[in-house]
């Protein structure tokens, strides 16, 4: 069975920077998680050098998931950062200040609902009447409503159980839910354990789309900075689809999580870094009106209101 001891092995969940001004003369500041292009980025130094020529430093904030990015993105705390589909749309619901400035589309298939070995769930369908666990207003959220419309069970046929990461691992360990929906690497280190079984992967219900976002008065205020960093990433991207042994072997050890584990979670990603296009917008929107229709979200948004337009490069004089 999965132990928080195991999970947690190597990792840090970083509490929520304090609250600042948006933006820090000279410094771009970076919320990321424990996967992905921003970790592979941040062990190179690639958005460091693409920044340099522009006078700008960057610092690097750890968080443990989604939701908290979006919360220090909406304070100032950090200018720039990267979540799964649900985060900003709870957080442009909450009001908070935010731009959505790139995507990574159908992001791969790291994510999946898991439960005990011996268990006798066999089905999405089985999820009726049972304890599922998930970080509230992540990915993971996102996947248990479209696994239940998938089984054409309602969100009210389950007991959802909202957990961050470590608390749903412990609560998974100790047998206190029935199923636990999560992403890389938590669901990566999860696979490595003999107790625990995948009732249904990512691949098998809806593929997430991932967003790089910035806060909304950083971005409008320093468009050059922005750009400089989202291009950089876009290379870290294409370097990171026809390397992925190094970048597991880099991604183990800016996270601590095992090469085994991670070189799981690389073999399942697709690094590709897209502008916000109106399949990608229509697509997020829908996730919004799911939530809305919920009422997991008060009142309906409209993600395009949230989506930036970088400027157009000045005219070429001749």
């Amino acid at each position: 069975m999965l132990s928080r001891r195991t999970l947690l092995a190597g990792a840090l969940a970083a509490g929520l920077p304090a609250p600042s001004r948006a933006g820090e003369a000279g410094t771009f500041r970076i919320g990321y998680q424990k996967n992905g292009i921003l970790v592979v980025a941040k062990q190179q130094g690639a958005i460091e050098r693409a920044l340099k020529p522009l006078g700008v430093s960057v610092r690097w904030t750890e968080f443990s998931f989604g939701p908290p990015v979006l919360e220090a993105l909406g304070v100032g705390a950090i200018d720039f950062g990267q979540t799964g589909a649900p985060p900003p749309v709870f957080a442009q619901a909450a009001g908070n200040s935010l731009l959505y400035v790139a995507a990574q589309d159908a992001g791969g298939s790291g994510e999946a609902i898991l439960v005990p070995q011996g268990s006798p769930l066999g089905t999405l369908a089985d999820l009726k009447g049972k304890r599922v666990a998930f970080a509230k207003g992540s990915s993971a959220h996102y996947l248990v409503v479209r696994a239940l419309e998938k089984a054409g069970l309602a969100y009210t046929d389950i007991e959802p159980v909202t957990l961050a990461p470590a608390d749903a691992a412990a609560a998974f360990a100790r047998g206190a839910v029935d199923a636990w929906a999560i992403w890389d690497p938590y669901f990566a280190i999860a696979e490595r354990q003999p107790g625990t079984r995948i009732l249904a992967s990512a691949a098998e219900i809806e593929k997430p789309t991932n967003f790089f976002l910035g806060n909304r008065d950083f971005t409008q205020g320093n468009a050059p900075v922005v750009q400089a960093a989202v291009g950089a990433l876009a290379e870290v991207a294409a370097w990171c689809e026809a390397h992925r042994p190094e970048v597991a072997a880099l991604l183990s050890k800016g996270t601590g999580v095992p090469l085994d584990a991670t070189q799981r979670a690389v073999d399942r990603s697709v690094y590709v870094i897209a502008p916000l296009t109106e399949a990608v917008i229509a697509g997020q929107q829908r996730v919004a009106d799911r939530f809305q229709a919920l009422g997991l979200i008060a009142n309906p948004i409209r993600v395009r209101d949230a989506v930036w337009t970088p400027p157009a490069p000045p005219a070429s004089k001749g």
